[in-house]
């Protein structure tokens, strides 16, 4: 006799009413909040996770312990439910950030943004791995092991965030530039390389493999890749064909997250990283050939306007900035963000000058990639997952993501006043303005550069 299992109770009531009103305060403050930032000239991300700060531990916890106790309790169930919605909340942001990479930009750009790529890379990792090894032991995860955590400090400070990138040279009118087109394409580098970084490590933090072993992980990652290129671009170019005449393309949105999820189910299921697996389709989604850009537009509202706002927030609610009167994590802020920061413009900087770059396009190249924004935040979320980090290093991983990127535009704006504007760069402004390229344009003697 089969017995039926008796069905799964719904969500209650009281849990259903406190979600609804932590998501809609938390969106709502992250919104209001990035705005804010953006006003005052800072990235928006900035503001979005003050909110998760304002509402949380490092606020009003300390404020009205008991109010936040009601509002935003700490307990795994609760948060869960804030995690599930931003886990798909950052599978689609670091998705679109695929579809976004130009692969082309890096061919074209050659050994100049090969060699700034890898001199911010090595570097800062480099940093990242020693400073790791002077942090105090009461900052380490219990039971963790200091090489993985080294590891992963060094892919946390070695990382730039295209997304806030290009949106910095955008605003900042520097897109056009050939300096703002090497920055890109020096990151578009060192975003799949910290990527594929981040996999190894996370692969050795949840199935213990080192030694020899670590040569498995290194050649599943590759193989993943390589199928994702040979297998999964074809496959992709038919589907979005598809998509394409069935309605008039308005379902290649909804084609898009399904194939970014399905990309994070695999790359998870080989034991690496789900975002993995997002950045990985939507690079491929990217470079197929068949995706116009427009059609992109409703996922990109819903995804950077909604649901990542709400994932930064809630990332924010796992700041604790009362850590900070310790004087041992005071003192490894500030050495982690020292390294980081100098890490950053020394590796940049080298890289530049051996691809015979000037000083100032040097200086601009450290200033840009140093920028570390979204990426830092979700690969100090993973770390806090896996339990590599602990709230403390957490707070202090996604404290340098804050500072580098509200720094970095600034800096960037005195080195590149000293960089003259050449005729390729002008043709291209007219080119991105829509301006006819007959049209004369005053301005300083145009000259000509390796950048």
């Amino acid at each position: 006799m089969v017995l039926s299992a008796a069905p799964i109770a719904p969500l209650g009531s009281h849990e259903l009413l406190m979600f609804l009103l932590q998501v809609g305060l938390l969106l709502g403050a992250a919104v209001l909040l990035g705005r804010l930032a953006q006003r005052l000239g800072m990235p928006s991300v900035v503001g979005e996770l003050c909110a998760g700060v304002v509402l949380g531990p490092s606020l009003l916890a300390p404020l009205a312990p008991g109010f936040a106790a009601w509002l935003m309790p700490q307990g795994p169930e609760s948060m869960h439910l804030l995690d599930a919605v931003g886990q798909v909340g950052v599978l689609l942001l670091v998705g679109i950030t695929g579809m976004n990479v130009d692969l082309g930009l890096v061919r074209r750009k050659g050994k100049a943004a090969v060699l700034v790529s890898t001199g911010g890379l090595v570097v800062p990792f480099a940093g990242g791995v020693a400073v790791a090894a002077v942090i105090p032991a009461a900052l380490l995860a219990e039971g963790s092991d200091r090489t993985v955590f080294a590891l992963f400090t060094g892919v946390a400070l070695c990382v730039s965030a295209l997304p806030v990138i290009a949106k910095t040279l955008l605003d900042m009118g520097l897109l056009h530039r050939n300096i703002g087109q090497l920055i890109v394409g020096a990151s578009v580098m060192d975003d799949i390389a910290g990527w594929l970084l981040l996999s190894v490590v996370s692969a050795m933090a949840t199935t213990g493999v080192y030694g020899p072993d670590i040569v498995w992980t290194v050649l599943s990652l590759l193989a993943f890749v390589l199928c994702a290129w040979s297998v999964g671009r074809p496959l992709v170019r038919r589907l979005l064909r598809w998509s394409a005449r069935s309605g008039g393309g308005e379902s290649t949105p909804a084609l898009c997250v399904v194939l970014v999820v399905l990309g994070s189910v695999a790359s998870h299921a080989i034991h690496m990283e789900a975002i993995i697996g997002a950045f990985l389709v939507g690079l491929v989604i990217s470079n197929c050939g068949e995706m116009p850009r427009e059609r992109l537009a409703p996922l990109r509202v819903i995804a950077v306007s909604v649901l990542a706002p709400l994932f930064f927030a809630t990332a924010g609610l796992r700041i604790d900035l009362t850590a900070m009167a310790r004087p041992e994590v005071a003192g490894s802020a500030l050495l982690v963000l020292f390294v980081a920061i100098a890490g950053k413009y020394i590796g940049a900087y080298a890289g530049a000058r051996a691809g015979r770059l000037g000083h100032w396009e040097g200086l601009a190249l450290g200033a840009g990639m140093n920028a570390r924004g979204v990426i830092e935040v979700i690969i100090a979320m993973v770390g806090l997952r896996l339990g590599i980090l602990t709230t403390e290093m957490y707070t202090i991983i996604v404290l340098v993501a804050i500072v580098t990127s509200v720094m970095a535009p600034p800096l960037l704006r005195i080195a590149v006043r000293r960089m003259p504007v050449t005729v390729e760069e002008r043709a291209r402004e007219r080119l991105m303005a829509g301006t006819p390229a007959a049209e004369p344009k005053t301005g300083p003697p145009a000259v000509e550069s390796n950048s």
